[in-house]
């Protein structure tokens, strides 16, 4: 009975592993690549700071694996008041324009 239980566990981590292969990632793809929460995935996109696909025909978020990557090395403070922070010079920014 042991021995099915490693057999079962090591293929879970033969998927996990196989996932992080994928070029194209939805939430919960990325959620297990990156290690955020679902939710601060979610608030990103809201605030336009992470990039994402942008096919209008389809509701579901897509990410690119090679671009999170670059954006991650590029953007390593993901802390919610630096995402507040820069979410509001974007509103005051956009305010000044009109």
């Amino acid at each position: 009975m042991e021995e099915n239980e490693n057999v079962v566990e090591l293929l879970s981590d033969i998927k996990g592993l196989l996932a992080h292969t994928k070029k194209v990632m939805n939430v919960e793809d990325l959620a297990a690549y990156t290690g955020l929460s679902k939710s601060k995935i979610y608030k990103l996109t809201q605030l336009k700071l992470i990039p994402m696909g942008n096919n209008p025909h389809i509701r579901q978020k897509f990410f690119d694996k090679d671009t999170i990557d670059a954006w991650l090395l590029g953007e390593p403070d993901l802390s919610d008041e630096t995402l507040e922070h820069r979410f509001n010079e974007s509103l005051a920014k956009n305010r000044r324009k009109l």
